[in-house]
């Protein structure tokens, strides 16, 4: 079965979560208000309205409650200002209980319903008393969530070792798993200084190229696999698997010769 659905975007760069639009005519960046599980919140369309299937959406799909207004824009503001004096009201609170956590993030829903505290910590943090302590200052609903390093980069932004503002921070709406192995594949420095991110963790970017380097090494023989060449039969010795490049020792350690995976498949 097939939904009416619109994407909506919370924060820059955040996940999209899909709405039904009603008989709202929205288009994209359009904001609009919206009932989450948090709340009522203000979010902007990333994705204009369009038929999706069930299994790409979360059902049962909540109504767009209305576009928004410029009145909205100035609450969301407020909100924003009284979250900066809140952060700073917090940072005093945390050390007063002597907590080992760094605040990141202050976040107000956008009806001001509850306040949402963003933090780090190596471990477990008992902050009930804390909870307590905010909520007899700010009267109103609190929760504290603990994220991890990667969540902080992208809530913090910076410029990445590459020169550019962070991908996470700028258009990756959701994190995709990376491994060592990515790096090894790519023919990359193993050093994790090169390969780190602000984060401390492997870079996001690894994961860009990985598909292509994976296809690459489905269709070309390993290191080490002897093959039939024009000149005659050889090892390889090298590869370069973006431009589908093998380098073959022949027979007899005469020479490298370097060939592109079609001379070698006309050969067999």
């Amino acid at each position: 079965m097939l939904y009416n659905v619109v994407g909506v975007r919370f924060k820059k760069a955040g996940k999209i979560y899909y709405f039904d639009p009603g008989d709202y005519a929205l288009v994209k960046d359009d904001y609009v208000i919206v009932e989450t599980a948090r709340g009522v919140e203000y979010g902007k369309v990333a994705i204009p309205p369009r038929r999706m299937s069930g299994d790409d959406v979360v059902l049962p799909l909540r109504l767009v409650v209305r576009p928004a207004t410029e009145s909205d824009r100035d609450t969301v503001l407020d909100n924003e200002e009284e979250a900066i004096r809140t952060f700073s009201v917090a940072e005093k609170k945390i050390e007063e209980h002597g907590l080992c956590m760094k605040l990141v993030d202050v976040e107000y829903t956008f009806d001001r319903n509850k306040i949402i505290f963003y933090f780090t910590a190596d471990g477990r943090v008992d902050f009930r008393n804390l909870v307590k302590d905010l909520a007899s200052v700010f009267r109103t609903r609190i929760e504290l969530r603990q994220i991890g390093v990667r969540d902080e980069a992208k809530m913090l932004g910076g410029i990445g070792p590459c020169g550019r503002m962070l991908c996470c921070s700028t258009f990756l709406g959701d994190f995709e798993p990376v491994s060592i192995k990515m790096a090894k594949d790519q023919n990359l420095s193993l050093n994790p200084s090169k390969i780190s991110g602000l984060c401390g963790r492997l870079m996001c970017c690894l994961k860009y190229e990985n598909d292509e380097y994976e296809e690459a090494k489905r269709l070309m023989p390993d290191v080490g696999t002897r093959i039939t060449t024009p000149e005659g039969t050889g090892r390889v010795v090298g590869l370069n698997l973006l431009e589908r490049v093998l380098q073959v020792e022949l027979s007899g350690g005469q020479k490298v010769i370097d060939y592109t995976l079609d001379e070698i498949m006309q050969s067999v």
